[in-house]
């Protein structure tokens, strides 16, 4: 197992991004490895970050303004060679299907609830992890 997993954060505010941190910990599950946080306000940072690589999962935020994390994942998924998982945070259950047109791989409901996001952002780590192996 890989010693850090590097997750990109990605809201227009900050208290979304620190749900996100706060409700992972150090680590979302013992299985997974241990997370560092790459935090972007904007999606030309999320585009100048994937650029650079390194990332393991994305975690998008659906309800960020001026581009929801919906557009951003289509738009990444089109243009990003490679593309790595996306988890989207969602303003309600009812756009699960808002989050399949994206091709985003998993998606939680905002406000973040800690256990159900962990889990999915372990799922998707432990998938990359299977997939590097």
């Amino acid at each position: 197992m890989q010693p850090t997993a590097t997750v990109l954060v990605y809201s227009d505010d900050s208290n979304t991004r620190e749900q996100v941190r706060l409700a992972t910990g150090r680590r979302p599950a013992p299985d997974v490895p241990v997370v560092e946080f790459l935090e972007c306000a904007t999606p030309d940072a999320v585009l100048r970050e994937l650029d650079r690589g390194g990332i393991d999962v994305c975690v998008l935020d659906g309800e960020a303004v001026p581009m929801g994390g919906m557009g951003v994942c289509r738009q990444i998924k089109d243009e990003v060679f490679d593309c790595p998982p996306v988890l989207l945070l969602i303003g309600r259950p009812q756009d699960a299907w808002l989050a399949t047109w994206s091709r985003a791989e998993s998606a939680v409901t905002l406000p973040v609830e800690p256990v159900e996001f962990a889990a999915a952002l372990a799922a998707l780590l432990r998938e990359k992890n299977a997939l590097n192996a």
